[in-house]
């Protein structure tokens, strides 16, 4: 497991939610001044479309109506990852919080400054498979880093990079009687 400094872990989180908030808004701005709004482009025929649409909601267009509600969410779970973030030494937590980080950004970006308005912009998908939502990179990045941290949970990693301790089996054995 590599350590790293909190320097170290900062500034290399901070570059990694930098790199997904301009891969995650460029592609955007490619969409939005490329194509039209409902316009599909095949990119592999039968498994990969670009497909321009704005989604109010969330996932799937839930929510659809309450569209701030979803922004003050985004607010508080970026305040969350940057306080993780701060006692994060360990390298794969870097890692998955800071994409984490710039997932969020990417979205909330588009809700405070796409239209119709601010906090209540419409977010860019255009990321098209057959059977599934349309997304975008951000929301790729947020899906993926979101697993990369529940597989972390799983195998006991702290954020510190030291292991969940076991209980010890003999206290077990005794509280069960």
């Amino acid at each position: 497991m590599r350590i790293l400094s909190a320097r170290s872990a900062g500034i290399l989180a901070l570059v990694l939610a930098a790199v997904v908030f301009a891969i995650d808004q460029g592609t955007k701005y490619l969409v939005v001044t490329q194509m039209q709004l409902g316009e599909r482009i095949t990119v592999i025929d039968g498994l990969l479309w670009w497909y321009s649409i704005r989604n109010s909601g969330a996932a799937f267009s839930m929510g659809e109506n309450v569209t701030w509600v979803f922004t003050l969410v985004m607010v508080a779970a970026a305040a969350v990852v940057l306080y993780l973030l701060r006692r994060t030494r360990a390298l794969s937590w870097t890692l998955a919080l800071g994409g984490l980080l710039g997932g969020i950004c990417g979205n909330l970006f588009d809700r405070l400054f796409r239209e119709p308005g601010f906090g209540s912009g419409h977010v860019v998908d255009f990321i098209s498979v057959p059977n599934f939502a349309i997304f975008n990179i951000a929301d790729s990045a947020i899906c993926v880093c979101m697993a990369f941290i529940v597989l972390l949970n799983f195998k006991g990693l702290n954020l510190n990079g030291t292991r969940v301790q076991a209980e010890d089996k003999s206290t077990d054995k005794k509280s069960a009687k």
